[in-house]
């Protein structure tokens, strides 16, 4: 399992006590976790900018996650500019799944493979974990 992180979930994970982090946390004892310096800088101005989470926190999540600037910008999918290197990204990186929530953009995708990357929400992701028996049900 490799998993490309998205800003917003990048952001969300910025809280150390937050679901979200608590899933990044499992996701990397089972698999990899990886994203691009895009993601990354779209985070940090949403962290100064919606004053959520911290740029420490972010630094700290980071830590032990890959960071590649290969991206693909000729995706087969409809997406807004602004979406294309996260999920250029993930499909560059050759990632099993794209981890994203934004719905908004990336909705219509998910459950969805986009050239091989399985485009999944939290929900959906921990939904296969919990199938994998990587986390228990509750």
């Amino acid at each position: 399992m490799k998993v490309f992180l998205d800003a917003n979930i990048l952001f969300s994970g910025s809280v150390p006590e937050s679901r979200i982090a608590k899933l990044i946390k499992i996701i990397k004892q089972h698999g990899e976790c990886v994203t691009n310096l895009y993601a990354i800088e779209e985070a940090r101005k949403n962290i100064e900018r919606k004053k959520y989470g911290s740029i420490q926190g972010l630094e700290f999540l980071l830590g032990n996650i890959s960071v590649s600037n290969e991206l693909i910008l000729n995706v087969s999918v409809k997406l807004k500019a602004k979406d294309i290197p996260i999920l250029g990204g993930a499909i560059a990186q050759k990632c099993t799944h794209l981890l994203t929530g934004d719905k908004k953009d990336f909705g219509y995708l998910y459950g969805k493979r986009v050239e091989n990357v399985l485009v999944v929400s939290p929900k959906l992701l921990a939904e296969d974990m919990v199938s994998r028996g990587f986390i228990a049900k509750k």
